[in-house]
């Protein structure tokens, strides 16, 4: 029993990790390659997809999406999708698709003369799913080597921490104020039932 105890209480900090892996902003440096639109006809992997664009009717399914093309600075291949997230989930409230598609246009650039940019991103990439990373803001760098600080992803992990440690505390002393001594309680009136059971039972006739 302990067991499960620890393999249930692991599994739900494993999702809880992933989500926030999935959800929490995330930098990559590359160079764009290529933008481009495509029709997307979301399926079972409708839950990587964002909704309708703001503005959008929300009965059509299928849809034009745009993608950006790059070339991250370990030189592996990566592309992301460009999707508003409007006023749903992640809440990053991103209306800007065309103005970011075109900035992006306009950062193109070839091996020979690369021009680095930080695509700022969220979502994971899968080839099997057939997901993207969504792009939800990008900006040239001097180069590859520059170092990125996730701030935001410090000071809202540090955040949650502390929430969860003061959830945590308070319900510890809750537990020790209020519930333990009631079991104790009920302990021992069940001890004294088995005790005057057992001499009621255990009398001699």
């Amino acid at each position: 029993m302990r067991y499960v105890k620890w393999v249930i209480i692991l599994l739900f900090w494993a999702l809880v990790a992933a989500f926030l892996h999935y959800t929490l902003p995330q930098h990559d440096i590359a160079r764009i390659s290529d933008t481009y639109e495509k029709r997307i006809d979301p399926g079972e992997n409708r839950w990587f997809w964002s909704q309708s664009a703001s503005g959008e009717s929300l009965s059509v399914t299928g849809r034009d999406v745009f993608f950006i093309q790059t070339r991250l600075n370990n030189d592996k291949v990566m592309v992301y999708r460009n999707e508003d997230t409007g006023w749903g989930w992640p809440p990053y409230f991103k209306f800007d698709t065309s103005n970011l598609q075109a900035e992006a246009a306009d950062l193109r650039s070839t091996s020979g003369s690369p021009q680095w940019v930080v695509i700022t991103h969220y979502g994971w990439r899968n080839e099997f799913l057939s997901i993207y990373p969504n792009a939800i803001g990008l900006r040239p760098v001097e180069g590859p080597d520059v170092r990125i600080i996730p701030w935001f992803n410090i000071i809202f992990l540090t955040l949650l921490v502390a929430i969860c440690w003061a959830i945590y505390v308070r319900w510890r002393r809750f537990r020790e104020a209020r519930i333990d001594p009631v079991f104790e309680e009920m302990g021992d009136n069940l001890d004294d039932a088995g005790g005057w059971l057992k001499g009621l039972f255990g009398r001699k006739r």
